[in-house]
């Protein structure tokens, strides 16, 4: 029986995904698998390989969002999982802002990001 779990998740941009991993200072692999329980594991497209046996990883859907794919309980074991999983969406939501202003040539504009925990 898999212990993974599949969450949808508002990330659509593979390239600020993995930037944003890297910034928290998390490896990134692309096309691999995810390590699970006992040694199972699930091919992912982004994958974080975390400290530990487990890894969180996502996979592409149709709509072009990603699906976050893991083995949360395993997670869990050696990382508070909650605060992880929230971190990297804050860095992507940071980083994803930052590229919208670069994009739109607003760099000479008045940015004020407020973080609430």
């Amino acid at each position: 029986m898999s212990h993974f779990s599949t969450l949808r998740t508002k990330i659509t941009d593979a390239e600020i995904l993995k930037n944003s991993l890297q910034d928290l200072g998390i490896i990134v692999k692309t096309d691999s698998n995810v390590r699970g329980h006992n040694g199972q594991h699930i091919h992912s497209d982004i994958v974080a390989v975390l400290e530990g046996e487990y890894d969180l990883g996502w996979s592409l859907n149709s709509d072009g969002s990603y699906d976050l794919v893991a083995d949360l309980w395993g997670v869990a074991k050696k990382h508070n999982q909650t605060e992880l999983i929230n971190s990297i969406n804050q860095k992507y939501a940071i980083n994803k802002t930052l590229m919208e202003v670069k994009q739109r040539n607003l760099g000479k504009a008045n940015i004020n990001l407020v973080l609430h925990r």
